[in-house]
């Protein structure tokens, strides 16, 4: 095949696969029958081409905002930013966010299929070059909108997951944990990074995301780290690691293989001294299948990936088959909704934000791909009580698809700032959202 063919006919397999897969099967379920401690989970469904429905990345008109709950306001902290995927904020109440995107990887390139998928990410606003840097923002006069704004590390590796802990700050690049030193105070850190601790990558790297946080004390840091693959179809040598998280020794490095069969942990928060994570489960299995979640991670436990889902929910795409592991999987504590790439994660115990917003998880759902009508695209608060999920999830930020399914903005991490209102990172709008108490 010569150049000019291949020039006509790679985009008309694309425009083939987005209309096959658009039309391929939708769900049968609503969204709530995926969410909740007892989510219903039918047969899967198969097909060639796998669904593909997406929402492309648009981004905000000026002055545009997404949609408060009632009893909440919500106004753009920082804007302009490039590509914000993650927040940290600093004892000061300075706030860090991670302006970061996947780093080069060769090998997740290779084949029609990954070319493919590649499309249907920049499509959906996942494919612009990294920043690799961490941006402070300071809101020096306490009116909600950040003033001061500073590269505070730059020069990272797709960085992610941030932790502060005795005058030190850790990053979690893609490949490695690495500390900064840190002062009250600075709006700027040049001192060389020091590396802690190696994390899965390499030339594949398809899960890049690591995110990080610190056990109470300070000793240990717990970092999360993706599957290489959707359900293991590279094999298994290649999840060497991966689909796990990792408890890491502050002091010396040395790892230790906290818990496994996670495919995609990425937001992690702790609910007293049990370590909560956000999930997102395995593709391809229809519009109703599987449901991310979030779940207590035990000590040693293993959830499933990639041989079953939902605890002992055999996946029988994967070859051979594990039933000794199976026979061990845990099932999650609580549905998130099928395909809503449940991301940000952020566990309260108190905000001044009016009920029922003031014990629970605000999870950020970056929004569906391959789902039939779509899922996701929002902040959703969970209850929570006696420290366990309870009850159905409440909509926090709406809005973000406009009418004609255009991706606005799509929401990711999460936390809350020094006063209690909550922050949200948009990759898409390239903002930071702020949500306070309405009045």
């Amino acid at each position: 095949m010569n150049i000019f063919a291949v020039r006509i006919a790679a985009p008309l397999l694309a425009l083939t696969f987005f209309a096959l897969g658009a039309c391929s099967e939708q769900a049968d379920l609503p969204l709530s029958a995926g969410t909740g401690p007892s989510p219903q989970l039918p047969a899967p469904k198969s097909a060639l081409i796998p669904t593909v429905n997406i929402a492309p990345a648009k981004g905000w008109a000026d002055g545009a905002l997404p949609v408060a709950a009632p009893g909440l306001a919500v106004a753009a902290f920082a804007d302009n930013l490039d590509h914000p995927r993650w927040l940290y904020v600093l004892p000061n109440g300075d706030v860090l966010v991670a302006e970061t995107n996947a780093p080069e990887r060769p090998d997740e390139a290779k084949g029609i299929r990954a070319w493919v998928m590649g499309l249907v990410m920049k499509r959906a606003g996942a494919g612009t070059p990294t920043a690799n840097r961490i941006t402070l923002l300071r809101d020096s006069d306490g009116d909600g909108v950040a003033d001061l704004r500073s590269i505070f590390i730059e020069g990272l590796n797709s960085p992610f997951g941030m932790a502060m802990v005795d005058g030190n700050l850790y990053v979690a690049n893609t490949d490695a944990v690495v500390r900064f030193p840190y002062h009250d105070g600075d709006v700027k850190i040049t001192a060389p990074g020091q590396k802690l601790a190696d994390l899965p990558a390499g030339p594949r790297n398809h899960h890049w995301t690591k995110n990080l946080v610190a056990s109470a004390d300070g000793t240990r840091l717990y970092a999360s780290v993706g599957s290489n693959s959707n359900a293991a179809e590279n094999g298994i040598a290649v999840e060497e690691a991966r689909a796990a998280i990792w408890e890491i020794d502050r002091a010396t490095g040395a790892k230790r293989l906290y818990a496994s069969g996670l495919r995609n942990p990425v937001g992690m928060a702790w609910s007293g001294d049990v370590l909560w994570t956000a999930v997102n489960e395995r593709d391809e299995l229809g519009s109703d299948l599987v449901p991310d979640y979030m779940t207590s991670v035990k000590d040693g436990g293993f959830y499933g990936w990639p041989y079953s889902y939902y605890g002992q929910h055999v996946d029988t795409r994967v070859q051979p088959p594990r039933p000794d592991l199976v026979a061990t999987a845990l099932a999650p504590d609580y549905a998130l909704g099928p395909h809503t790439a449940s991301l940000g994660l952020a566990i309260v115990n108190n905000t001044n934000l009016p009920a029922p917003f003031t014990a629970g998880a605000f999870v950020g759902q970056h929004g569906s791909w391959n789902r039939n009508p779509p899922s996701g695209c929002r902040v959703i608060f969970v209850p929570f009580s006696n420290g366990r999920p309870t009850g159905d999830p409440v909509d926090v930020l709406t809005g973000f698809l406009d009418k004609d399914g255009k991706a606005l903005g799509r929401p990711v991490g999460v936390t809350l700032d020094k006063s209690g209102a909550l922050l949200v990172a948009d990759d898409v709008g390239n903002c930071v959202w702020r949500v306070r108490r309405d009045g």
